[in-house]
């Protein structure tokens, strides 16, 4: 199926419609994630994030719904008291960017109208802009610090650990000037918001910190086969949506067109991330992992390495608190 707006805006309007007629549980529903922007697609692949917002506490927090190949949709089930509290979502720095971006589809009572008036309301100013980013960078620490008292190890969830860091570290500096990094798209995006910080050389700190300078398109492109096999095994365990078996085409051809690209190791993060977190599962289930230790041995991500990259995340963090207090300064937050 050719994937074109016309096409999807008709899906999310026939899944709307029959959702709402089959659970008065629904207060709102609305659209975040990529589908918002003009280049939702990539690899020819995309995901339509949909929000629904329930009365009494959901079943089930996520729901993956396959389309075709090329789409899918991925709803998210919140309970109704998480947004209670409209004007402190400004500052949350997950759920405030999600919901100044959304589109409302469905909102009978005027909940999210409210809330995402209430979150639009002085979004952009300074100290709120600033305490989203620290609180991201807080929680980088937070997970250094965790890394560091575990003792040094290099299991998948000690590794997932350091990821972590990673994830908030450079979302602490994306959060200024706008959107949150998408897990396909977080390398790639990454250059834009460290330049418009007045850091591009963070962008090569966090691919140093990742293991990519001494790596070659094609040594990414060998590990493919190895995470797709780790990806369709164990069919019949359990997995978390974001793992689900009907979103590998999407990670598949996003990991492709990023190596194809100018910058082939942006395909990095998503492999990473998601190898690292089915190697998670796949230790707890007594499964082998030996294909992703041999890639984060090459990556230097093993054992004393890996401590060592720790050891440079401490530096790393340091720069981003300098890059925000410039910011600040640069803003006339800080005098």
């Amino acid at each position: 199926m050719r994937i074109t707006r016309q096409v999807v805006d008709k899906i999310i309007g026939e899944t709307v419609e029959s959702r709402t007629q089959k659970n008065r549980n629904i207060l709102s529903i609305y659209l975040t994630g990529s589908y918002l922007f003009d280049d939702y697609l990539l690899g020819g692949t995309s995901d339509v994030d949909l929000v629904m917002i329930h009365i009494d506490q959901p079943e089930s927090e996520r729901e993956i719904i396959r389309l075709t190949d090329e789409l899918h949709l991925d709803i998210a089930h919140h309970f109704h008291r998480d947004y209670r509290q409209a004007r402190k979502l400004r500052v949350d720095p997950w759920m405030g960017p999600a919901i100044f971006d959304c589109k409302i589809l469905h909102d009978p009572q005027h909940l999210m109208d409210f809330t995402q008036a209430a979150v639009r309301g002085q979004f952009d100013r300074l100290d709120f802009v600033d305490e989203r980013s620290r609180t991201m960078l807080e929680n980088a620490r937070q997970a250094w610090l965790n890394r560091q008292l575990e003792a040094g190890g290099s299991e998948p969830a000690d590794v997932l650990n350091y990821l972590r860091a990673l994830e908030y570290a450079a979302n602490a500096v994306a959060g200024i000037t706008g959107p949150l990094l998408t897990e396909r798209r977080f390398l790639k995006s990454f250059p834009e918001r460290a330049a418009a910080v007045g850091r591009p050389g963070l962008y090569a700190g966090l691919l140093g910190l990742l293991g990519a300078h001494n790596q070659t398109r094609e040594q990414v492109r060998a590990w493919l086969p190895e995470w797709e096999s780790d990806y369709l095994a164990d069919m019949d365990q359990p997995r978390p949506a974001r793992l689900h078996l009907d979103r590998l085409p999407y990670y598949r051809q996003a990991l492709l067109s990023l190596l194809e690209s100018d910058q082939p190791m942006t395909a990095l993060w998503p492999l990473l991330w998601t190898w690292t977190r089915l190697s998670v599962l796949r230790q707890e289930q007594d499964r082998p992992i030996e294909s992703w230790r041999a890639a984060l041995s090459v990556l230097g991500m093993q054992g004393d390495e890996l401590q060592s990259r720790v050891d440079a995340l401490d530096a790393y963090l340091d720069n981003i608190e300098e890059a925000i207090e410039e910011w600040g300064r640069r803003s006339g937050m800080i005098s």
